[in-house]
């Protein structure tokens, strides 16, 4: 039947910011934030919550109803600001789902990683006969290392808290996973950190002091200068080429998944591939959720009726470093 996406799951935390209250932390006028950001509102996880328990909670929903023994493997892909430093989450998150049978490890790229982790899943499943199951999890806390009051980290004032998961299988009676592209430019590899916690600045009381513990743009103006101009065009490429290597071509995508930008650079990727806004999930009330986004969105498409049999999909992303990926999936729709 073919490796495909199963099942998915989302979990929220029941925190929400507005863009009216986003307004007040930033200066930025809320109109602004809804028109320009293309954010309406977006979760925020408490001090209960962390992105590990984000990712179990999703788990669960993705495998509603099938035996959590049947897992082989457990991956997660989700932000790497985790509950802990030098810490995997992936032995909790088998551990607290019970997929006793499962072994399970952590890939990450950042905010491109969805796409790459169901190119790996479709790899593993297809070179290995002894994997049925996959379970992809991933959560994100990365509203916590945001300062507002940093004007360098502007762009990623976005960023959001959530959960999702999606069960990949050998004979998926849902969708297909066709092919992938990946695209990476090293150029970008010092524009986008947190300055301290790792081994070059460790956690002193000078790091605290200085704020040093929050994601940052080195130089954002330089920065802009040298992505704006190849953005679009790695976007469009990876996803060209993903549908190339798979039969097909921009005309055929019924959806497109893509991560949270800001609206004007979601509507140039749709002039780039000639796609109508209506072709596209668009997360205007979640925001940016790190590698997450193109897996909700699925979600979404699914509990909407927005996929039919035969129907193409596109999960796209990017991740700081900076890295463009995209995968192809073809839905069947047919039910379990």
């Amino acid at each position: 039947m073919g490796i495909g996406i199963e099942a998915t799951g989302v979990f929220f935390p029941p925190g929400i910011e507005t863009a009216a209250d986003l307004a007040v932390k930033t200066g930025i006028p809320e109109q602004v934030i809804i028109e320009k950001f293309g954010l309406v509102q977006k979760h925020v996880a408490d001090e209960s919550l962390h992105a590990s328990d984000l990712a179990i909670a999703a788990g669960r929903q993705a495998i509603e109803g099938i035996d959590p023994l049947t897992i082989d493997v457990v991956i997660y892909f989700g932000s790497p600001h985790k509950d802990y430093y030098v810490w995997s989450s992936a032995p909790k998150i088998q551990h607290e789902l019970g997929a006793k049978n499962a072994y399970a490890f952590e890939i990450m790229n950042v905010s491109s990683c969805f796409p790459i982790a169901l190119k790996v899943a479709k790899d593993m499943i297809a070179s290995d006969q002894s994997i049925q199951n996959i379970l992809l999890v991933g959560g994100c806390k990365e509203s916590q290392i945001v300062d507002y009051e940093n004007p360098r980290s502007r762009f990623m004032f976005n960023f959001a808290d959530g959960g999702t998961a999606a069960l990949v299988t050998r004979d998926s009676s849902q969708s297909e996973i066709l092919e992938s592209a990946i695209l990476t430019d090293g150029s970008f590899h010092d524009d986008v950190r947190t300055p301290a916690g790792g081994s070059k600045h460790f956690a002193s009381h000078e790091t605290v002091e200085k704020n040093l513990h929050y994601i940052d743009v080195k130089d954002p103006q330089s920065m802009k200068e040298r992505l704006d101009p190849v953005s679009i065009s790695n976007f469009d490429h990876v996803i060209r080429k993903a549908l190339h290597k798979s039969g097909y071509t921009p005309q055929d995508i019924k959806l497109l998944l893509p991560l949270h930008t800001k609206r004007s650079m979601f509507k140039e990727l749709l002039q780039s591939l000639e796609l109508p806004e209506e072709n596209a999930i668009y997360l205007n009330h979640h925001g940016h959720m790190s590698a997450l986004d193109p897996c909700i969105g699925l979600h979404f498409a699914q509990e909407k009726g927005l996929l039919n049999s035969g129907d193409l999909t596109v999960a796209v992303s990017a991740g700081t470093g900076y890295t463009w990926a995209a995968t192809v999936v073809k839905w069947k729709g047919e039910k379990r």
